[in-house]
């Protein structure tokens, strides 16, 4: 492992060196990615998780995103998911930049935590989103999709597909032909995406590990799945960059505590 006393900058041109060496390279980004370019994260001291709007006061965080609150209370999870997730404004940061441009020079796969298609608005096209994404919209009852800013735009307290307004169904009704984003709320399956990361992962010969805790399964399991069991396969290299500690750090070859944005900001593709 590689701690201290290696300056921030020595580890960065460590870093450099294991991705100019490496054939096979997957980044696993989490809330970190995105939070520099203004998106909250979830469980931070700012986080949503930790807003206490009087609004939503009576709900546990984790209800207002899953899918029990979107069939069973769908106002208030619309509001939520208005009020709180609309990211349409939103551009990349250095770091979403500087994946895609190594992504053009390196054998570099992106395996993502967020929903807000930031890695793809940079120029990224091997992004694989195991929580789903924010940018599809599809009607639950009928599949037909709708564009990404649909949620926001539609006038209607909950967005109903109008495909289906004139089509009754007595196992799902028209009034259930909500139109929602295509991600996995809490209570439901990670998507397909997820089993292709997996592969992915346990392929790489450097995984970078960046912006996240590594708090939540199943999306920590990948660590995992890169190491095995025990003791690291010889050949792969692990790094991980974020602020606080991980679970990850241990087995790490370099552990960075610092911002992606400074340690992206001086990697050269």
């Amino acid at each position: 492992m590689i701690f201290e006393p290696f300056t921030l900058n020595k580890k960065i041109k460590q870093l450099q060196q294991f991705i100019d060496e490496a054939n096979n390279i997957v980044f696993f980004g989490g809330a970190g990615v995105s939070t520099e370019s203004g998106v909250p994260d979830f469980r931070s001291k700012k986080g949503l998780y930790n807003e206490h709007d009087k609004e939503y006061a009576q709900y546990e965080p984790e209800y207002l995103l899953s899918s029990y609150c979107l069939y069973d209370n769908p106002k208030v999870f619309y509001k939520y998911y208005r009020d709180k997730l609309d990211a349409r404004n939103i551009e990349p940061n250095i770091t979403h930049i500087k994946l895609a441009e190594l992504e053009k020079s390196h054998n570099l796969t992106i395996v993502t935590q967020n929903m807000d298609g930031l890695h793809q608005k940079a120029g990224s096209k091997n992004v694989l989103e195991i929580h789903g994404t924010a940018q599809v919209n599809y009607c639950r009852r009928c599949g037909r999709e709708y564009p990404a800013d649909y949620i926001f735009t539609c006038p209607d307290e909950i967005p109903l597909c109008k495909a289906c307004a004139n089509e009754e169904n007595e196992y799902c009704p028209v009034d259930k032909a909500y139109i929602r984003p295509r991600i996995s709320l809490y209570g439901e399956f990670l998507p397909p995406e997820y089993k292709t990361a997996v592969k992915k992962i346990k392929e790489a010969d450097l995984l970078i590990i960046g912006g996240t805790s590594l708090a939540v399964a199943p999306a920590n399991g990948l660590l995992y799945e890169f190491m095995g069991v025990g003791k690291k396969p010889e050949g792969k290299r692990l790094v991980v960059i974020n602020k606080g500690e991980t679970i990850a750090d241990e087995k790490a070859d370099i552990v960075i505590n610092s911002s992606l944005g400074k340690v992206f900001s001086k990697i050269q593709s």
